[in-house]
This record gives C-alpha cells, sequence and structure tokens, in this order.
C-alpha cells in the first residue's frame, strides 16, 4: 500500500444525498461524511458508502461547543491514533476542506495495540 492516503474528492454534495459532504479512505476503507441538516447542522456522520448502516463515527454537539463522538460497534477497537486521525478528516469534509491530512500508517491495520505514537492533532471530543 502506499504511504499516503489516496482520496476521492467531493467538491459538490452526491446528486443522491445533498448532505454528503465528501468522502476519504484511509487506503483500506472508503469513508463518506454527511451532515445532520442542510442548515446549522449540530452532527455529521461518518460512514461506509454503500452500507449506510455501517456507521463509523457520529459526531454530536457542534453547535453547541461541546463536541461528543460516537464510534460505531465495529470500529470502537481501533487505534486512538487511527481514531484521532479519523476525526479529523472527517472534520475537514465537514467544513468543505478538500485535503484530508496524511495517515501516520499508511495503510497498515490500526487495531488497538497497532502503535501508541499519537499524531499532532487540535481537535477534542469527549467520547
Amino acid at each position: 500500500m502506499a504511504d499516503t492516503i489516496r482520496s476521492t474528492i467531493s467538491q459538490s454534495p452526491e446528486p443522491s444525498d445533498p448532505l454528503v459532504r465528501g468522502r476519504f479512505t484511509d487506503g483500506r476503507t472508503e469513508f463518506a461524511v454527511r451532515a445532520s441538516s442542510a442548515d446549522a447542522p449540530d452532527s455529521f456522520q461518518v460512514y461506509v458508502p454503500g452500507t449506510r448502516a455501517d456507521i463509523v463515527l457520529i459526531v454530536s454537539g457542534i453547535n453547541s461547543g461541546v463536541m461528543h463522538a460516537t464510534w460505531g460497534e465495529g470500529w470502537r477497537g481501533y487505534a486512538s491514533e487511527w481514531k484521532v486521525w479519523l476525526e479529523d478528516t472527517a472534520f475537514r469534509y465537514f467544513y468543505r476542506f478538500a485535503r484530508p491530512s496524511p495517515h501516520p500508517k499508511g495503510g497498515n491495520d490500526f487495531r488497538e495495540g497497532a502503535s501508541t505514537r499519537r499524531p499532532g492533532g487540535v481537535r477534542f471530543c469527549d467520547g
């Protein structure tokens, strides 16, 4: 796998769902970011396209400033480094930034215990 993240950047919402802000990948799985509403969304979801029921992450409390991250059942066991990267990248797409950050591990397995090094970041979610 490549050492850098591959990205499919959606500059405009998908025709089938105007709330989708964009898609990105970690080199293994593609993710989509979807706002909760068109006007002043208070949350967003990250899910695997094609299986919208496979919720990876929900970030709520955006308007109040008291953000909370809730991880989907199959995604809770991933390393904290990977989760921080996914949150940061999802925020960029939620706010329509088109360039995701490079993934710190470049497509390796990111399950808990894979790495203890935390990449630089500024975002905080109480979750």
